[in-house]
């Protein structure tokens, strides 16, 4: 990839997607950005017509469906169905015009319910998946094994990122279904400040321990990646985290501090908590050359400062 390759960010207007724009603009990148009125990902005929009319050197593949567990729980078809249709459309059309390069984006949720911690890369698919997420691991997956088999049958270079769990800007806050935990955390403790709320209900117990990494160290962490790793038949996913982690009680803590919220937190035991621990090894990227930046406490002040400036256009 250099300053002259035309690339191509799928998902670009999501939290991933807008912050691969932020970072490849930065670097002075050249970047082709359909809104997605003009280009449906689901529509096999659309993506080939895209991909033959502009040619892309690079492609970022960060679209995907993406949705809380309870949400995962109620439509386990439509995380597989739409998140297959968007990689099969995308890598096929990568392979057909000839995509130079194509970085996919795995998922923690990747590795198995009872995963060795830290979990390395190896440990892929050596074990049942978590229940609540299966559908939505199953696709991914998929991505990762269509990418080996581009790479194998075709000789392309698909490789893949597995990040711990973004946050950031541009995430979804107030969305029923797609909200990830530290954005629902913001939305639900500022919602209960403005309105006087003395008790806010969280799902679970609290005693999950979680990996946050902030949307634009992965960002980072992605142009580094296509710039300095390629594939090879045996492993091309690496993880992408920051080595560190806390229990979704700490982090609720952090965040009520953040946002100011002076009342207290009722934990719904009755609702599943996932994954009881996932915490990735990332000594494979650190030992190519990069780190993280952002620190979790500094990473959420950013977030609730940018959703205090955009909380009326988010959901």
């Amino acid at each position: 990839m250099n300053k002259n390759s035309r690339i191509y960010v799928a998902g670009h207007t999501g939290l991933l997607g807008s912050a691969l724009v932020r970072r490849l603009g930065q670097r002075g990148y050249s970047l082709l950005a359909p809104s997605k009125r003009n280009l449906n990902l689901l529509n096999r005929y659309a993506v080939e017509r895209f991909f033959k009319t502009a040619r892309p050197d690079c492609v970022f593949l960060a679209a995907a469906k993406v949705g809380n567990i309870a949400e995962n729980i109620r439509h386990p078809v439509e995380f597989l169905e739409e998140n297959l249709l968007i990689q099969q459309n995308v890598m096929r059309a990568a392979y057909e015009t000839g995509v130079k390069k194509l970085l996919f984006f795995g998922s923690n949720c990747c590795y198995p319910g009872e995963c060795p911690q830290p979990m390395r890369e190896e440990y892929l698919m050596t074990g049942p998946l978590e229940p609540t997420n299966r559908a939505y691991a199953m696709a991914k997956l998929t991505g990762i094994e269509m990418c080996l088999a581009f790479n194998a049958q075709y000789g392309t270079n698909f490789i893949v990122a597995m990040p711990a769990s973004i946050y950031g800007e541009n995430d979804h806050f107030d969305s029923a279904y797609r909200s990830h935990v530290i954005s629902s955390l913001i939305a639900k403790f500022h919602n209960a400040k403005i309105s006087g709320q003395k008790e806010v209900v969280l799902f679970g117990d609290g005693s999950p321990l979680r990996e946050f990494i902030y949307c634009d160290d992965v960002a980072d962490a992605s142009v580094f990646l296509m710039e300095n790793f390629n594939e090879s038949l045996d492993q091309i996913w690496v993880n992408v985290g920051t080595g560190t982690e806390c229990s979704v009680k700490e982090l609720a803590e952090m965040i009520k501090s953040a946002v100011g919220y002076k009342g207290g937190v009722l934990w719904d035991v009755t609702q599943p908590n996932g994954m009881p621990r996932k915490l990735l090894d990332s000594s494979k990227c650190r030992n190519l050359g990069w780190n993280y930046k952002v620190e979790l406490k500094n990473g959420i002040s950013l977030t609730y400062e940018w959703y205090l400036k955009n909380r009326k256009e988010t959901d």
